[in-house]
């Protein structure tokens, strides 16, 4: 369990990472493990790369993940569109 991420959540700070070699800029919603058993967090990308080209909702495997940088930069809070639960992610370590 990544205590970093736990607490960025209940912090409410920006998040970079680097993701398959990539960066990439989001703002944490959901950390926990999927149906898998992987460790993965559910993140609104708001900068750095994008294979699909934008920008949104996306699942993060932690085991992708080679660096991980939590900002001073903080957000307002959970997106209006962000629902909590979530299906493939049965157990949750930390949520908005």
């Amino acid at each position: 369990m990544n205590t970093d991420i736990i607490n960025a959540l209940k912090n409410l700070n920006v998040i970079e990472l680097h993701y398959e070699g990539k960066l990439r800029v989001v703002e944490p919603h959901r950390y926990g493990k999927t149906t898998a058993g992987n460790e993965c967090l559910r993140a609104y990308q708001i900068g750095g790369y994008s294979s699909s080209g934008k920008l949104g909702w996306k699942m993060y495997d932690l085991e992708k993940i080679s660096d991980i940088i939590i900002s001073d930069q903080t957000f307002d809070g959970p997106r209006e569109d962000y629902k909590h639960g979530d299906k493939n992610m049965p157990t949750i370590y930390a949520e908005l």
